[in-house]
């Protein structure tokens, strides 16, 4: 059977979604003509698109493409047919609708680990408070001006990119540009333009801290998501073909694996260490930042990584008041009333309400396969990995299962 053609109809369903909900199509970089096409079809009607998503699925093992590209494609065919039921008002459970867009199950965290988090926390801020104002009082100390907001993410996107440079081959013309907005229920959102070029924007209404920064940079652009589109674009879609990267669907399992590389590409280009690194960047700026305090307070704080998931769960699955699960962002994750409302937004939005789950369980699945790594391995190389192939969370979650990791180069 003609993959090609499955891939085509696979590009065509995505950007036909997009028709319904737009937003949902975050990226897509591939032949404009199938754009150009679709928007001047006839508005699509979206239980044609769930069957279109079957049928593509019943297809999909004769066809005549490699492994791993039939099990991305199913994967995304099962989330696309999910957004599409549920456009066509299909009542879908919110863990079954998390578990279908990223081969996910999730459950509440525990409260235990959550004291644990605070207790640490305790220790580090000493003095009289609570211990909400006591964070918040540090958090004051450790705000980037809003006048230097720009620089400072400059400022670290190029010493990012040097590092990231060094390790991972990138191309020559690529370039993010940085702007600064508000009024977004994010904090930071790349854009990616293709042609290796991505516009990131930041959010200032939240603020933004010292500590904080040098992980939203290296999400947005080195060595997270512009560095993995400019790398699948030269090579999974440039070099082996695969059309199907050109297209970067929101509520996806590319979304989950994006998302938890992401997040811990500090990680994986400075590793621990980065509170000093960003001081002496800041100083640079003329910022004083405590660089050692700063990550062990966000070492700290990882411990509440659940807490924004268990929120998700008692708005959607609980039906929990909305007043509640502010109080409950608010309890554990020791953050005053207007920030959890802004929580809540993102929360509570019909395209990214299940969207929280890419960087609870997108943390916890990479961060568990990229130390299930051989011997020989470096940290980049796994990470390199993730950049590279078009793997999926049911991929890794089985890795890490067995328990034994895969050499570089190795089939995934």
């Amino acid at each position: 059977m003609d993959g090609d053609r499955i891939v085509r109809e696979y590009l065509l369903l995505g950007l036909r979604l997009d028709r319904l909900q737009p937003g949902l199509v975050d990226s897509f970089t591939g032949d404009r003509a199938l754009r150009r096409a679709v928007d001047v079809e006839p508005r699509p009607h979206p239980v044609a698109l769930t069957e279109q998503a079957r049928l593509l699925r019943r297809e999909l093992p004769g066809a005549d493409l490699e492994p791993d590209r039939k099990r991305f494609l199913d994967a995304h065919l099962v989330a696309a047919e999910t957004i599409a039921r549920k456009f066509a008002g299909v009542r879908v459970g919110f863990v079954e609708e998390v578990s279908a867009y990223f081969q996910v199950d999730i459950r509440p965290g525990h409260p235990d680990t959550y004291r644990r988090a605070h207790a640490n926390l305790d220790e580090l801020l000493p003095g009289p408070g609570t211990l909400a104002e006591r964070l918040a009082d540090h958090r004051v100390l450790d705000e980037v001006p809003p006048r230097r907001l720009k620089a400072t993410v400059h400022a670290l996107s190029s010493a990012l990119r040097d590092r990231v440079r060094q390790r991972f081959e990138l191309p020559s013309n690529e370039v993010v540009e940085y702007e600064v907005v508000t009024d977004k229920p994010w904090s930071g959102f790349n854009y990616y333009l293709g042609g290796f070029r991505s516009r990131v924007a930041i959010n200032a209404d939240l603020g933004h801290r010292m500590s904080n920064l040098p992980h939203l940079v290296a999400h947005e652009s080195y060595p997270g998501h512009h560095t993995e589109h400019c790398r699948k674009e030269v090579g999974l879609v440039g070099k082996r073909g695969h059309a199907e990267q050109s297209l970067f669907l929101i509520n996806t399992p590319q979304c989950l694996m994006a998302e938890g590389m992401a997040e811990l590409g500090l990680h994986a280009v400075v590793g621990a260490g980065w509170g000093r690194w960003a001081e002496e960047i800041m100083a640079d700026l003329g910022l004083r930042m405590e660089g050692e305090l700063a990550e062990r307070v966000e070492n700290a704080l990882s411990g509440l990584l659940t807490v924004r998931q268990d929120a998700a769960l008692m708005l959607h699955d609980r039906r929990a008041h909305p007043d509640d699960v502010v109080d409950y962002l608010c309890r554990w994750l020791l953050v005053p009333e207007r920030r959890a409302r802004h929580m809540l937004r993102f929360l509570g939005d019909p395209l990214w309400r299940a969207y929280t789950t890419t960087y609870v369980e997108g943390v916890r699945l990479v961060r568990a396969w990229l130390d299930l790594r051989a011997r020989t391995d470096t940290l980049s190389d796994r990470y390199l990995r993730l950049l590279d192939e078009p793997l999926v969370p049911a991929a890794l979650a089985e890795e890490v299962a067995a328990g034994v990791p895969w050499l570089s180069g190795d089939p995934g």
